[in-house]
Order: structure tokens, then sequence, then C-alpha cells
């Protein structure tokens, strides 16, 4: 007899006597179509800050923190002209910073899964969101670590080039921008960009705090939430409702509370996730060299001094920490993007490209729902994620795989996993839905050349086939010269804006015959599933090993209790 039957059979009475959370999803409101050039704006929007020493101090899991003062450091007393005048004084104190920072994936935007040989990275993949950061590196180099990279003649060796700033300022004042002009129609968002002042931000360096991360992590996919559901601007200032980690007034945690780093090296990695891990200590510090909840939680977080505390113990080898404590996504008033539709992009107003607001989200903010240069848009909130198996393991589509345009839609970056693989965990995931160009005649995906300054660029030329024409053959891929669209999922395992105990999912959610497990396979689950006999003999198995665990227990009591009288 599978043991998840027996697991999950003590749940029974508890399943059917909870609610099923329910999740809204707002309806749009305000619409709005603006004229251009102010078509393309980029990410992101200059968060308000606060200054030092008034920037809530966070939590990084390196307390207490660095003792040097760098106002006082001679190297640092000069009027820096670019960010890489900063990094070179940088770089004399910190000798070994950018060998090691030069092997993480912040720079290279390469990973060579060591399971499945696929070479992975921002530099190699397609995505559902702006398809590819190949050869558009001019924009989305926005949010590399390094400076000045347009083309494939950026120096990786350069250590100068890395941007030390971006992850270590903590006056709240630094920004990042494109790196190259992009079309004429573009340079608008050029205009108002205040001057950095580069002596005082290399005077007031630290530990990363969550804008430092989140200037680039919560803007991914080119807007505020828009690609992963679980990391957007809400978690610059979160309260305890939102992220019972990164509460402000709470335990305040930075990203790199998680995510330690050695070496420059971040713990934590979507190419090649910990689905499952089964040597999680619960003792915070003892191994951090993961970014698991069982790292500090372990594999029994639950008290057991309850039968509901023994009873959901009993579910952490099959369920996810994920699945019941992050009840919905985009939870905290901005909105995530769950569908875009490249083929109605081009159009336009008067010969000028144009955006519509259509959809108002939960801070009253206006979100849009169709730009020119990209096609229609929508978005929700606090939307239930979609659950399956999973053993860690993506597969991803990439440039140079066969399509089957009759099987759709494409899975962008496939996971693995299944009730018979002792990794797999049932988790929760952001599910992203797009009609993308393909090539129609090879049966791939295509690399656009979106962001340019000559006139092949899409963003500024609204021609696909010109676009797609010139970032195939920029790169030696085959192109048909025939273009189509192919609908295509992606998946993003869900891991932040952790919700405290009081507001993780009740049984029913999931123990009810249309629960959020209502389509997983290869286990039973009590009030989903009938079977009055099973659910008989689990609950007296479970009661048993209950009962045996409190009989041990009093055992102990008496013998220490002898021991010491003797």
């Amino acid at each position: 007899m599978p043991n998840a039957r027996l697991q999950f059979a003590l749940v029974l009475g508890l399943a059917l006597s909870t609610n099923l959370l329910s999740a809204e999803t707002p309806g749009a409101a305000v619409g709005e179509t603006v004229a251009p050039p102010a078509d393309f704006e980029f990410h992101p929007p200059y968060e308000p800050v606060l200054e030092p020493p008034d920037l809530p101090r966070q939590r990084s899991g390196k307390e207490p923190g660095g003792t040097a003062d760098h106002t006082k450091f001679e190297q640092l007393q000069q009027d820096f002209q670019s960010g890489p005048e900063v990094t070179k004084a940088c770089l004399g104190c910190h000798t070994e910073a950018g060998k090691d920072f030069m092997k993480s994936v912040h720079w290279t935007w390469e990973y060579k899964n060591p399971k499945t040989g696929q070479l992975l990275g921002k530099k190699n993949l397609i995505n559902t969101f702006c398809t590819n950061a190949r050869g558009n590196e001019g924009a989305c180099a926005q949010c590399h670590a390094g400076y000045g990279w347009v083309d494939d003649t950026f120096d990786f060796t350069d250590q100068t080039k890395i941007d030390c700033l971006v992850c270590h300022d903590n006056t709240g004042l630094y920004y990042r921008m494109p790196q190259s002009k992009g079309n004429a129609a573009c340079a608008i968002m050029f205009e108002n960009a205040p001057p950095l002042d580069w002596r005082r931000m290399a005077q007031h360096v630290g530990m990363p705090t969550r804008r430092n991360c989140g200037q680039c992590h919560f803007y991914g996919g080119g807007d505020d939430g828009a690609k992963h559901g679980d990391l957007d601007s809400s978690l610059f200032h979160p309260g305890k409702p939102l992220d019972v980690h990164m509460d402000e007034k709470g335990l305040n945690f930075s990203c790199t509370a998680c995510h330690v780093t050695k070496n420059h090296i971040w713990a934590g990695s979507r190419y090649n996730v910990i689905a499952k891990d089964t040597e999680g200590t619960g003792k915070p510090g003892l191994r951090r060299d993961v970014a698991t909840c069982e790292s500090c939680h372990g594999l029994s977080p639950h008290p057991t001094r309850s039968i509901e505390g023994f009873a959901l113990n009993t579910h952490v080898n099959e369920i996810a920490c994920q699945t019941c404590h992050i009840p919905e996504l985009a939870r905290g008033g901005v909105a995530t993007m769950t569908d875009w539709d490249w083929r109605t992009a081009g159009k336009l107003k008067n010969g000028f490209g144009y955006f519509e607001h259509n959809y108002t989200q939960g801070n009253g903010e206006h979100r849009k729902t169709y730009k020119s240069i990209k096609g229609d848009f929508k978005w929700g909130e606090n939307l239930v994620p979609h659950y399956d198996w999973f053993n860690g393991q993506m597969i991803y589509t990439t440039i140079d795989d066969k399509l089957d345009p009759s099987k759709q839609p494409v899975a962008i970056n496939a996971y693995q996993g299944s009730p018979d693989d002792p990794n797999s965990r049932i988790w929760p995931f952001k599910r992203m839905h797009t009609v993308q160009p393909y090539d129609k005649g090879n049966d791939t995906l295509v690399f656009m050349h979106l962001w340019g300054e000559d006139n092949a660029a899409y963003w500024g030329n609204y021609d696909f086939a010109k676009a797609i024409e010139v970032g195939m053959k920029e790169y030696n891929k085959p192109y048909s010269g025939k273009f189509g669209f192919v609908e295509t999922y992606s998946y993003w395992p869900t891991t932040h804006m952790v919700a405290p105990a009081r507001d993780a999912l009740k049984c029913a959610a999931c123990h009810s015959r249309e629960g959020r497990l209502e389509g997983i396979k290869g286990v039973y689950i009590p009030g989903r599933d009938t079977n009055p006999w099973l659910d008989r003999i689990g609950l007296l198995a479970v009661f048993g090993a209950l009962f045996g665990v409190l009989g041990h227990g009093l055992f102990r009591k008496i013998l220490n209790k002898r021991v010491k009288q003797a």
C-alpha cells in the first residue's frame, strides 16, 4: 500500500471541516491611449528611497556586518566620472572579488546544466516575454551586472567593467539605464534621468538590500511583476501578510539572507532547482549553502505538540512547503502578467506607436494592456498557482530544438517530476502563456532583433520579417524566411511571498473534490478521493504511530526521572 495514502489519511476530518480559499481577480478599469513617442518606457521607475541612516537595516544572514567606514578611504575621495572608475577603486582593496564574480551567472549570463548538458542562461535562451536577450543586449543588459555590453565585442575578462554598485550601493540613489540609445522613438526614456553622484555612492556601500536585488529581479520580463508572480515592487517595503520573512517591521530579511553567497556565487538557481532538500537541518546558520525552506526549517517544520502539527509533518515528503505557504500569486497589489500576444504588435496611430491602459491593479496603478512594440497583455492578481510534481529539473526549448506546431502550447521550459520519483514533490508554479514568432519553415523558435539604432530593429520599424531575418543571421542560425506564431507556456517555480502560518492554505483547499490538487495523479487524498476502507486503515496506522511517539516520550521522561533519582 503506498505510503502517501497512509500519510494523507489523518487529515480527512480536518479537510471536511475547513473551507477552500478563494482567488479573486480584479476586473479591468481605466482605458487610456497615449500618443508617441512615449510608446517605449523602460523599467524600473525610480522607486522612492530613504537615504542613510534612515533606511531600515535589513538582515542579510551575515550580521553584524562590516566594520569599515568607506567615507574615510583615501581612494574614494575623488570625483569619479564613471562606474568603471568606481570599480577600479573597489578592486584596489577587494583584490579577489573581480575574479570570483566573473564565475557567477550574474556576469556570464550562461549556465551549463550538469545533468542535461544544456547550455542555458540569458545569453542563450528564448523566453515567453521579450523572447530573447541575445542580440538585444543594448536594452536587456540594463540588468547585467556590468558596464557597456551592447554586442559580442564585450570583453568578459575586463574586471573594470564589473558593476559593483548595482549590488552594493546603499544610498538607494543608484540606477541602471539601457547600454545603448536604441531607436530614436525610444529616446524619451533617457530624457529625465537624474545625474549619478558616483563619489557619494562609492562611499556608501554595504551588503545588498532588497532594493539592490529588486531593481532587476522585481522587473523581470520588462515590467513590474511581469515575470514571476512572486517578485515585484511590493517587496521593497512589505508587511507581514505579504511575506513573513521580508516583513519590514519584523524579520526584514534581505534577499541574501536565504540566497547566501560564497565568493560572490549565490545559492539558489532557477536552472537547477532543489525541489526536495533531504539534508535540511532546521538549524539556521548551520547549513546555508542552499536556498531551500528545509535548510532553516528542517524536515519536520511543524510542532508535534498537537495532532495537527504531527499530521502536517506527514505531508512534507510529497508536498513542497511553498504549496501551502504561498496561497496565491501577486498578492501585494502589483499584478503579474499572464498572457502576451505578439500577433497584435505593430498597430500605429497617426504613424506613431501607442499604448493603452485597461487594467487597474490592487494598489490603484494602471497597467498597460497594449503596446505597439509588444502587442496585447493580460494581467492578474491573487491567482491560484498551477500545481504539479516537480523534481527540480527543467528542460528548455532552445533555438536549436525542433518544434511540433501541431502540439501546442509548446513548453519553453518544461518541468520534470512524477509521484514515482523520490526527488519529486507537488510544487506551485506560475504558468505564463504567450503567442510568439517562430520559423514556420524550420519549425524552430527565433531570435528577433528588437533593440537597435538601425532600421531593422523591430522596436522602431514594426517589421517582424526584417527583425527575425537579422536576428537569426547575426548568430548564424538557419532561417527559412517564413515566420508564423506559436502558442507557448513557461513555468516559474514559486518561492517568494511566503504568508504567515495563519494565512497558509486550509486543509479543504486540497482535501475536497474540486480542490487545488484535483488533477494531481499518483497520490491518494482523503476528501478528494473516496475509499472508506483505505481511509480507516490510514487513520489507524497514523494514530498508531502518533500514540507510539507519545508513548515513547512518556517512557523517556520516566527513565530520565529514575536515572536522576539513582
